[in-house]
């Protein structure tokens, strides 16, 4: 028996715990719900429409109400609801590792299934430790990832993070990880600052420098976004993939590309390695695989990685009981036929330039102090005095974004992320099917809203 709107919000308050929520902000305040999606758009329980210009959380690049999705489900719950990977094998999951393998540069051709983002870092990373001992090199362990990047909340994943506000509470966490400059190029030392390239260069080699300080037969592994995530969206500088890609050959590290964010059209192309012209030994993945219509994820493997685990005996003790299920395989590949028939990736190529143009008009309001980012992924950051570049304190930024500027655009109608990870910042991530009409309504409703939030400083 369905719940009305008054039991619904009384359940949610005594029972659903809720994720990255601060439960205590709904003692006296409706907790929003969602109840149905159409297109780019979703509907709460009252009945009003938002703007969902986060993808829901960077996922459903095909929008919502995707009855080709949802019949695919179906047909495939019938046939086969559930089947683990473990010693066997079924249809969906063959063809979407043959299809992903395909889509993946160079000789990334294995691919193991996860049920989300974290579990595929998790097992990268357990690939990586496993790997070395079986070549004869069991020191490299370690891990490098980069200032205030979010590679997940798993013990491990959370590890690889690089946002210490978010792992203090569950320390001690795994050990051996350390961080490398990230590429915020609006906030680059002073001596690379007026030098995009230099930057980058200079970004690069300091991952070089912390090999050696930690002694290069350690270094098992460096992850990496194509667009650094947390922080506001940092795209690479020219050349900076390059010289990484130098640098791990130099020293034998394994460069994995975390693209749990970045892959299946968000920049445009299915892997953001591909854009920015670099071969990763790994490449990290969900969200965007299945558009977010059933949970899923997926490590990509070179050959070189599955070499030592084909000989006799040999196996990578590692496996998820929803990985690779078969409804979420299914509908992965129902996904993946709409993205080429549809020409997804190439709307997203053709109106990228737009959906930048449309956002830097914001560049006028004093409070922004920077727009970046690439495809249908971009961050807006938030500033005090833009001329200096001066961030808000902590308690500035408590009542900047969480006492205003979440609440009020989402009672605007649009629906995306105001975070402080790093430097305060607006994210947005639409649905690859947006066109010009929605990234006015985006610019119309920020424009309003860090309008208004100019002024309450």
């Amino acid at each position: 028996m369905a719940l009305d709107p008054q039991q619904l919000q009384q359940a949610a308050k005594d029972h659903l715990w809720m994720h990255f929520t601060r439960h205590a902000s709904y003692r006296e305040a409706d907790v929003p719900v969602i109840v149905r999606g159409e297109g780019a758009y979703i509907y709460d329980s009252n009945g009003k429409r938002y703007l969902d210009a986060l993808a829901g959380l960077f996922v459903s690049q095909l929008g919502h109400g995707r009855t080709d999705l949802a019949e695919a489900a179906a047909k495939q719950a019938e046939q086969l609801a559930f089947m683990p990977l473990w010693s066997y094998a079924h249809p969906s999951a063959i063809e979407l590792a043959q299809r992903v393998a395909n889509y993946a540069p160079g000789d990334l051709n294995r691919v193991f299934f996860s049920s989300g983002g974290g579990e595929s870092v998790e097992t990268a990373w357990k690939l990586a430790k496993n790997y070395f001992k079986m070549v004869g090199k069991p020191m490299k362990h370690k891990v490098l990832s980069r200032s205030i990047a979010y590679h997940g909340t798993t013990q491990g994943a959370l590890s690889i993070t690089g946002l210490p506000g978010l792992k203090q509470q569950f320390e001690p966490l795994v050990p051996s990880t350390f961080r490398v400059p990230n590429t915020n190029f609006y906030r680059a030392p002073e001596h690379v600052s007026d030098d995009l390239e230099a930057f980058g260069r200079w970004a690069a080699d300091e991952i070089a420098v912390a090999i050696e300080n930690e002694g290069p037969e350690t270094v098992a592994a460096v992850f990496l976004e194509p667009v650094q995530n947390a922080g506001g969206c940092f795209p690479p500088p020219p050349g900076y993939f390059e010289r990484v890609r130098e640098i791990c050959d130099e020293y034998d590290v394994l460069l994995v590309s975390d693209e749990v964010i970045c892959a299946f059209g968000r920049l445009g192309h299915m892997f953001g390695a591909e854009r920015y012209g670099y071969q990763p030994d790994m490449i990290t993945c969900a969200k965007g695989i299945t558009s977010g219509y059933a949970p899923l994820g997926a490590m990509i493997a070179s050959d070189k990685l599955m070499e030592p685990f084909q000989a006799d005996g040999a196996m990578f003790a590692h496996g998820y009981t929803f990985g690779g299920h078969p409804v979420s395989t299914a509908i992965a590949l129902a996904n993946l036929d709409a993205f080429e028939n549809e020409k997804v990736l190439e709307n997203v190529r053709s109106n990228e330039d737009a959906f930048r143009s449309t956002l830097e008009r914001l560049k006028d309001l004093p409070i922004v102090g920077d727009v970046r980012g690439d495809g249908y992924f971009y961050g807006i950051e938030l500033v005090k005095d833009k001329a200096t570049k001066e961030t808000f304190t902590h308690e500035e930024s408590e009542r900047l974004l969480y006492g205003f500027v979440s609440k009020q655009l989402y009672a605007e109608g649009l629906y995306c992320r105001a975070d402080d990870r790093g430097d305060p910042v607006v994210q947005l991530a639409p649905p690859l099917i947006c066109t010009q009409e929605h990234f006015d309504e985006m610019e119309q409703i920020l424009r309003v809203v860090l309008d208004k939030a100019g002024s309450l400083l």
